[in-house]
């Protein structure tokens, strides 16, 4: 080190020495230091501009954005389901440019395009020295600004010497591998003009609702004035300064023989003639999924080297197109019939007029949660004059009604066989909630919830002919408390087999059932068939659906019952490709894991038949007239807060859940229950899909069909079903028919029958002693329909909750590589 130093050592001194004669150089110059000094400027300059060059897009970059193509996603049947591109653009070939556009363009912007290489020295030249004397003046050619389009995080748009510079050896670059005509097909598809419109063909939609074909020379000047600035020059909100800005095109048209005088003379007196619509971005068939495979698929391109906007790489899904456009047919279409109903429950007229007081308070509450009475709260308002001022503004009261009391539904549909995901609705119109409610939202399940209850019952050992009395139950919680279920009507007194209470959906027998199997038992079930995410309360309650879930969660596990107790997580890709069809990586579902013995998953969907055939779901069969081999559940949550119903058929299991996103909010109680909100979405997607031959109607479960009872029990179920409509879940006052059911079609002549129990295995759980007086829990929600006696956690006044976006983004998790 020493040696080091002794030798570094002159050369320190050497520099000090000089250094200390640059002042008397600078005020004492000769000729020859003048000449190095001027020397030195371009020298030091081309060595910044070499610097620089690493620091520009590759030349390859610049053939990749040549032949840049925007990455897609295709369905299971070959039909495109969306495409990545970097804007709402809609690139146009040269030759379907209307001539106008570009002879406005090239006379406007660079009028000298075809003799230079990608700079205007002449021009860039004029525009330094009108910058130095005060009068600023662009001197980009149409290739530099396309520099600008192309890579604005690499160039950006500050005014300094190495945003210029960066620009001048981008378009160096670019002339040296594009055309002319390439250059101007480019550029005229890049620019942006205002209102998410990116392109001339978008720009000519968005102002004059014509193809960029189609745009005559007014037309292509005004579209070409806005170039200098979109903003100070649009002829929406600024049609004044457009026009001028319009003629001033036209007459640098005439200056480069590009018009004759003559027309122009006429055409500068001309109105602008503005066409305005904004276009809306294309969001695909199934906006909420794409969502969360653009954010995967960006992901599995970084950590491959491609981009999604330009490499043209191709997604298979296994989302099925036919499917995919019933379910959101059959989603939309019952939305909007209960819409209205909404719209008749919570009547506006110059304020918020309910038809009950609670409704009334309610709409009071969502007042005082709204940004405008907290901020006049702030500002020293009373609480009554803040509310009188808000209620008082029919504007402000309408659009939070509307954000209120908009319903919404989400829809899943899978294969149970290997897991792949069929169809995915994540709400109405994702333009107006972008929430996804089939994997974001988690919801109380209610009586769907039911079918783990009964599953832990038959691997337990029970028969679906064994049962209980239908009476009062009182469960104790351990603190001094009880819980009460019922159900709408009462109890009935009698023996009811487990086939029975998961049919008609008894809730005195399942939570009976609940109490000898034990919550941790019914959780694990739930959560080994496919309820893996959500966190399952293990309290009796659970029995009746009180732990919230996501729909995907709900549809997975019915499909591992589809799937003989087998469990396959869901999969939504299966493979991707590049532009040219070569595959760059596969994905496979999970090796499928035994959740219960096949024997125990086809005597519960046996069961589950029975709610089809004469329970809470026979709608399907005698209002869609379904013949298919089915079984699902139907699912209401307390106060009709929740409406759920699941449908399994060999290929195709389906979900569906209505409600509305702040669960303060209540479904009425002729229409809110899973029967009658949910259902008709599933029913009608099942209807078209098997229709159309998608789904095979002659399909049939390995699960051996339930035997007849006696005519004694048939005439004792007669009596209680004892009315017009299917059953519904604990709903006071509604019984089902048995009029007009179809038979299984594994029965000929008549409606499906099973074994009586001649034994009761279970012993019904006692009341307390006389002398005991039990607290009555709080009520708070459940499956009752209103019916007192259901505790449940989280209370009914906590909003839904939600979880993180596309929490996971779960792509990847359950897609493994070969």
């Amino acid at each position: 080190m020493n040696k080091l130093l002794t030798r570094l050592t002159p050369y320190g001194i050497r520099l000090r020495e000089f250094a200390a004669t640059i002042p008397g150089r600078l005020r004492h110059p000769t000729w020859r230091g003048v000449g190095l000094g001027v020397a030195a400027v371009p020298v030091a300059l081309l060595l910044y501009v070499l610097l620089l060059i690493p620091f520009t897009p590759s030349i390859n970059d610049l053939l990749k954005a040549k032949t840049a193509k925007p990455s897609v996603l295709m369905s299971v049947d070959g039909k495109e389901l969306a495409a990545f591109s970097r804007a709402n653009r809609d690139w146009v070939k040269l030759q379907d440019i209307s001539p106008n556009v570009v002879a406005a363009l090239i006379a406007t912007e660079d009028h000298r395009f075809y003799d230079h290489h990608g700079m205007d020295f002449k021009r860039t030249a004029s525009s330094v020295f009108h910058t130095l004397t005060g009068r600023k003046q662009g001197g980009s050619t149409i290739t530099q600004q396309l520099a600008r389009n192309l890579y604005p995080e690499d160039i950006g748009r500050s005014a300094t010497l190495t945003r210029k510079l960066k620009e001048a050896i981008t378009a160096f670059k670019i002339e040296a591998v594009y055309t002319k005509e390439e250059i101007l097909e480019s550029y005229l598809n890049t620019v942006p003009f205002l209102y998410n419109a990116y392109g001339i063909e978008m720009a000519a939609r968005t102002y004059f609702d014509k193809s960029a074909n189609e745009l005559d020379v007014l037309q292509s000047a005004t579209l070409v004035g806005m170039l200098k600035g979109a903003s100070y020059y649009n002829p929406v909100s600024n049609p004044e300064r457009a026009t001028q800005r319009r003629n001033i095109v036209l007459a640098q048209m005439v200056k480069h023989e590009k018009l004759p005088e003559a027309q122009f003379a006429l055409l500068k007196k001309k109105p602008l003639k503005i066409d305005f619509e904004r276009l809306e971005p294309e969001l695909g068939e199934m906006p909420h999924l794409s969502q969360q495979l653009r954010r995967w698929l960006i992901d599995w391109a970084d950590r491959n080297d491609y981009n999604i906007y330009a490499d043209g790489l191709v997604v298979r899904t296994t989302i099925d197109s036919r499917l995919q456009d019933m379910a959101n047919k059959a989603l939309v279409a019952q939305a909007d019939r209960l819409q209205k109903i909404v719209a008749g429950d919570w009547r506006f007229n110059s304020g918020w007029k309910a038809k009950s007081g609670a409704q009334r308070e309610l709409a009071l509450t969502f007042v005082r949660d709204t940004k405008e009475y907290k901020a006049a709260r702030a500002a020293g308002q009373a609480d009554d004059a803040a509310i009188k001022t808000l209620t008082a503004d029919a504007e402000f009261m309408q659009t939070l009604k509307e954000e209120k009391t908009r319903l919404q539904a989400g829809f899943m549909a899978l294969d149970p066989t290997n897991g792949q995901v069929r169809a995915w609705v994540g709400s109405r119109d994702f333009s107006d909630d972008q929430f996804d409610h089939v994997q974001q939202a988690r919801r109380q399940p209610g009586s769907t919830f039911k079918p783990f209850v009964y599953g832990a019952a038959f691997e337990d050992g029970a028969k679906p002919s064994d049962g209980f009395v239908d009476g009062a139950v009182e469960i104790p919680l351990g603190d001094g408390t009880f819980w009460r279920p019922t159900d709408g009507g009462g109890p009935s007194g009698e023996f009811m087999s487990l086939r029975q209470g998961l049919m008609f959906s008894k809730n005195t027998i399942t939570a009976q059932v609940m109490q000898v199997v034990g919550p941790a038992h019914v959780a694990k079930l739930a959560k080994s068939m496919g309820v893996r995410q959500s966190k399952l309360e293990e309290v009796p309650s659970l029995a009746l659906g009180t732990s919230p879930v996501t729909l995907k969660e709900m549809v997975s596990a019915y499909g591992t019952l589809a799937n003989d107790g087998r469990y396959i997580e869901p999969i939504l890709v299966t493979r991707v490709e590049d532009r040219n069809g070569k595959v760059l990586e596969e994905f496979e579902a999970k090796v499928p894991e035994t959740a219960m013995p096949a024997t125990v998953a086809q005597t519960l969907l046996d069961v589950m038949r029975g709610v089809v055939d004469q329970g809470t779901g026979a709608a399907i069969r005698s209002r869609y007239g379904l013949r298919a081999d089915l079984a699902g559940k139907t699912g209401t949550t307390q106060g009709n807060t929740d409406g759920w119903f699941i449908l399994m058929h060999p290929q195709l299991v389906a979900g569906a859940w209505v409600g509305f996103n702040d669960n303060r909010v209540t479904m009425g109680d002729s229409w809110g229950q899973g029967a009658r909100s949910a259902l008709p979405i599933v029913g009608e997607f099942f209807q078209h899909a098997i229709k159309a031959k998608v789904v095979d109607a002659n399909q049939r479960f390995p699960a051996p069909q339930g035997g007849p009872v006696t005519d004694q029990e048939q005439q004792r179920i007669e009596a209680l079903l004892n009315g017009a409509e299917p059953p519904q879940e604990g709903q006071p006052g509604e019984a089902p028919s048995v009029a007009g059911m179809s038979s299984s079609p594994a029965v000929e002549g008549g409606a499906p029958r099973w074994q009586p129990a001649p034994v009761i295995k279970y012993v019904t759980i006692q009341a307390p002693a006389e002398n005991t007086t039990p607290q009555q829990p709080e009520v708070q929600g459940g499956d009752s329909g209103g019916v007192p006696g259901v505790v449940l956690q989280p209370p009914a006044t906590v909003p839904v909750e939600r979880l993180p976006v596309f929490p996971g983004v779960v792509v990847g998790a359950p897609i493994a590589p070969r």
